[in-house]
């Protein structure tokens, strides 16, 4: 049996970024799948690269999380910035999410005009402007530490927000957008799916000004794929990938740990496995009834991968919002990521597309192999063809590759059926799942433990964890 420090499972974005901060101590960092990244990995298929999934890289900035962990491990990420941080089109409109707010403002007012836009959107970029500021966020719980800490953050939050935090996101939206348009709130609830899994409806203001700012920071397109960045965070790493962790048993003071190649006993265990399937790895009851009590988020993604020769230039990133929802999918939205047209690895043989949108994940487990291969086809189809409405410029014969991706084959890989945590709402803010577990030694990082989804928000989780370790 091989001894270890710490043992890190999975090596999507908290994974890798937790393990590149420790990468100097007696760590492994184990990941299923051959590729490295989960969500965020990149990956070959018909002799072609694609991103897993959407490639929109934000928090690369002074004072932000993500730049001070790439700066602690030194990395320098190789990316290319993306002027346009998405292009909505919704019934042949466009606008345009940049940095500069006077030029978004305008763009939106030509689209969506509303006499309070900008009180709105200022509101709404002040607030993050101000979170991002704050020095303590902290969450963590079970010991008397943690919990003075996380006081002293949510103490924080009261001084610079006040009551704004207990504003719902809808009665702000109906507060200072009233009568708000049926299409203007399809815009507005398209962008909170991307960001937060969720629409306006579940949200707090805090969390909605986060879930909409995020494109008055730079953002940018990772060139070699969204995974080249999680393969550099673990450049320096010990990583076994293509190894499997069968189950987990506290040993003593330790946790022995069985995989599909060997024996292992770590000090530490971190796991980047989804907080509500992290259950079944276990073998003592009372860690996986700890597990068990967070109820599983059926939120997942349906994505289209394509290959495109085109001589045409695009931007990195699209959104198309429709009239319906898509076929067997809960979202009338899809998200477009084009590969750079000068990545010579994704872009050889013309642009690599991710096409992404939201399903529940029981769907899709419910159907019997010829309903569910049939249901694919159908809103791969459809996507495909509302694409190319969209594109009105493209020709059908351009797409030399096409397939798509359920909770299934997301399963299949990386072992996650879902899309994200539960967002962070007024209701659930005391339940959510922390870093650290009631257990000494086991801890959590990912996307479904606090603060939430995307590169900034698992960097937050990481950051914690980092300070707890």
């Amino acid at each position: 049996m091989k001894k270890v420090e710490i043992a890190v499972i999975g090596s999507g974005i908290g994974g890798a970024m937790i393990a590149s901060l420790n990468q100097k101590k007696d760590l492994i960092l184990f990941e299923k799948d051959k590729n490295l990244g989960g969500c965020a990995s990149t990956f070959k298929r018909f002799g072609e690269f694609f991103n897993a999934g959407a490639t929109t890289f934000v928090g690369y900035e002074e004072n932000h999380v993500i730049k001070k962990i790439f700066d602690e491990v030194g990395l320098k990420p190789e990316l290319i910035e993306s002027h346009v941080a998405i292009r909505t089109i919704q019934n042949k409109k466009i606008v345009d999410r940049v940095e500069n707010f006077e030029e978004f403002l305008s763009n939106l007012n030509s689209v969506y005009y509303h006499e309070n836009n900008r009180i709105f959107w200022k509101t709404i970029k002040e607030i993050d402007e101000k979170f991002w500021k704050l020095k303590n966020i902290y969450f963590s719980k079970y010991s008397f530490k943690a919990y003075a800490k996380t006081a002293l953050f949510i103490v924080e939050l009261f001084k610079e927000f006040g009551f704004l935090l207990f504003k719902t996101a809808d009665g702000y939206i109906n507060e200072v957008l009233p009568n708000i348009s049926k299409e203007y709130k399809a815009f507005i609830d398209s962008q909170l799916l991307i960001t937060l899994q969720t629409t306006s409806k579940d949200l707090s203001l805090l969390a909605l000004s986060l879930g909409l700012s995020y494109p008055f920071h730079k953002v940018y397109y990772s060139n070699g794929g969204m995974g080249k960045i999680v393969e550099d965070l673990l450049k320096e790493v010990n990583v076994s990938n293509k190894e499997e962790i069968i189950s987990i048993e506290r040993f003593e003071d330790k946790y022995k740990i069985i995989s599909t190649k060997d024996e292992y006993l770590a000090s530490k265990v971190i796991l980047n496995s989804t907080i509500f399937e992290s259950s079944k790895l276990f073998l003592d009851e009372d860690i996986k009834r700890y597990y068990e009590k967070f109820s599983f988020n059926d939120q997942s993604a349906f994505v289209v991968y394509l290959k495109l020769n085109s001589k045409e230039n695009f931007l990195h990133h699209y959104q198309i919002i429709l009239k319906e929802n898509i076929p067997n999918c809960i979202s009338n939205s899809f998200f477009v990521s084009f590969s750079d047209k000068n990545d010579e690895k994704l872009s050889t043989n013309g642009y690599s597309i991710t096409i992404s949108t939201h399903s529940k994940a029981i769907f899709w487990e419910s159907l019997t192999k010829e309903e569910y291969e049939n249901k694919k086809e159908e809103t791969k189809d459809f996507i495909i063809n509302e694409f190319l409405k969209n594109f009105d410029f493209v020709k059908k014969e351009e797409i030399s590759i096409s397939f798509a991706a359920t909770s299934k084959t997301f399963n299949r890989y990386i072992n996650r059926t879902n899309c994200g945590g539960k967002a962070i709402t007024l209701k659930n803010i005391l339940e959510l799942p922390s870093c650290n577990t009631p257990f000494k030694n086991l801890y959590n990082v990912g996307d479904t433990i606090f603060a939430g989804q995307g590169w900034p928000g698992v960097a937050i989780g990481a950051d914690i964890l980092n300070k707890m370790l």
